[in-house]
């Protein structure tokens, strides 16, 4: 949801400089994202970890059927945002299969992807808010005078109840646990695929 062809970093590197090291942002070699590889970097990050399959999903479901994620585009942007120093890459073993390749954010990727969204969280939050005002006027007037009421009242419900999903999907504790869905086993966070099955366990993260 993030505005503009480019989101403009070299401001947030300059101020963050005097907050950590500055040889760990010099490991950046870009200074500008596309809200896609902006986007991603997000997802990679709240997963710990991701492969680009994965990520694929993780996308698909983000976008909602608006855009529809492509390998072809995908792995390219993730090669290009390790080159560039956001992203590193290993190789997981997976017990029922080949070696796979996940990604996580560097130490440098992290700490510019806190500081931006900490600086225009709440920016973002009433573009949001005009977005869905104006989305829902849109709609309502899409559909003759007679049924504007009953479609009013719809547009209520359905976005009380999408607030309510974002309330009870925002975590209570900082502290998670995480279960594979396959077999049941509990694993710690750090790991994409569990030791025990080789399931990806992606989408398996549950707060305590």
């Amino acid at each position: 949801m993030w505005l503009g062809k480019f989101l403009d970093l070299e401001d947030d590197i300059n101020e963050l400089r005097s907050r950590i090291k500055e040889e760990l942002l010099n490991s950046l070699r870009k200074n500008k994202l596309t809200p896609l590889e902006f986007t991603i970097i997000e997802s990679i990050f709240n997963s710990k970890q991701l492969s680009g399959y994965d990520l694929i999903k993780n996308l698909n479901r983000h976008f909602a059927g608006t855009w529809e994620a492509q390998s072809g585009t995908v792995y390219p942007i993730l090669s290009k945002l390790e080159k560039d120093g956001f992203l590193s890459a290993q190789k997981v073993k997976s017990p029922i299969g080949p070696l796979r390749k996940v990604y996580s954010l560097t130490e440098a990727g992290g700490e510019l992807l806190k500081y931006k969204v900490n600086k225009n969280y709440l920016d973002q939050l009433k573009f949001i808010e005009n977005f869905l005002v104006e989305l829902s006027s849109i709609y309502i007037h899409s559909f003759p005078e007679e049924e504007k009421e009953e479609r009013i009242e719809e547009i209520r419900e359905i976005l009380q109840l999408t607030l309510k999903n974002v309330m009870n999907n925002i975590p209570a504790t900082l502290e998670f646990k995480t279960m594979c869905n396959q077999c049941g086993s509990e694993i710690g966070r750090e790991v994409a695929y569990c030791p025990t099955c080789g399931a990806s366990l992606f989408n398996s993260i549950e707060s305590k």
